[in-house]
């Protein structure tokens, strides 16, 4: 099973006003999360909540399946 980031959710905080220093001063997420967003590594139910949350959206619009080769 392959899932994969539609969008860069980086950039997307970014425009809601979070960056990435934001997003750890104020503990909304870990050093080591936001390193897998930038390294496209797999996350925890809990974060991906909290992505939702902030960016407004549904899980669908930040995951995709994609079939492996």
């Amino acid at each position: 099973m392959a899932l994969k980031f539609k969008i860069d959710v980086l950039e997307a905080l970014k425009e809601r006003g979070y960056s990435s220093y934001s997003l750890r001063k104020e503990k909304i997420l870990s050093e080591s999360t936001i390193q897998k967003l930038r390294d496209g590594k797999g996350l925890s139910w809990d974060n991906l909540n909290t992505l939702c949350k902030l960016l407004e959206c549904d899980i669908s619009d930040i995951l995709e399946y994609q079939e492996e080769a």
